[in-house]
């Protein structure tokens, strides 16, 4: 079975069968292959697990080595928020398809993102047919909190983490996210990374594998 997005898989060993799945969605620019790189460390500690890193679906305006979920190059919300939900079809698609080929349901899959990516997981996590087993974030926000609030179908639980000095993807943005979430009912832990600036640390690594491995166990 071919998915509608090209995407980097990494797959328990062998003989190992797959009880579920964590599908990591990359930033701005980015690609399958670069977010990848979070399973190299997490499959030692989730070893039935399937790690799926799709491309997005549209060539990046400003890096044509990388992708995009939606553009960025226009200063128009109303644009921004059409090219999300566009790209929310392509996802809700492509999830459907790893959901077919691996024999999975929502609850055993975790969607993680980082930036960009992250913004995608949160609005899946709000308007999906039944709560995911968990939403991982890194860097993000809601993108119009008042569209999906119009939207939302769901209530998976989420773990938002974002560094303290970014200054690509303010982190004021996770503080309204929390307070977003939490007056809408939906479970959420946030953690601020010190000193940290618009990636990926260790430290949120090393946090988002322990909430992963916890909601997977229970």
């Amino acid at each position: 079975m071919t998915f509608c997005l090209t995407t980097t898989i990494v797959k328990p060993e062998d003989d190992i069968s797959i009880k579920h799945a964590v599908i990591l969605l990359h930033g701005y620019g980015g690609d399958g292959k670069d977010i990848s790189m979070l399973s190299l460390n997490w499959k030692r500690f989730l070893p039935n697990v399937i790690f799926l890193s799709p491309n997005g679906h549209e060539k990046c305006e400003i890096n044509p080595t990388g992708y995009q979920w939606f553009d960025l190059t226009r200063d128009d919300p109303e644009y921004t928020l059409n090219q999300s939900k566009k790209a929310e079809i392509k996802i809700k698609k492509f999830i459907e398809e790893v959901k077919k080929k691996y024999g999975l349901k929502n609850s055993q899959i975790c969607l993680s993102g980082f930036s960009q990516g992250c913004m995608m997981s949160i609005n899946l996590g709000l308007t999906s047919s039944e709560n995911y087993n968990c939403i991982v974030g890194f860097s993000g926000k809601i993108i119009n909190s008042e569209d999906v609030i119009k939207r939302k179908t769901s209530s998976t639980k989420m773990f938002l983490i974002h560094g303290d000095k970014d200054q690509v993807v303010s982190p004021t943005y996770l503080l309204e996210a929390k307070d977003f979430l939490i007056r809408n009912d939906v479970e959420v832990e946030t953690k601020m990374i010190k000193n940290c600036e618009h990636h990926i640390p260790v430290e949120a690594s090393s946090a988002a594998l322990n909430y992963i491995k916890n909601n997977f166990n229970t």
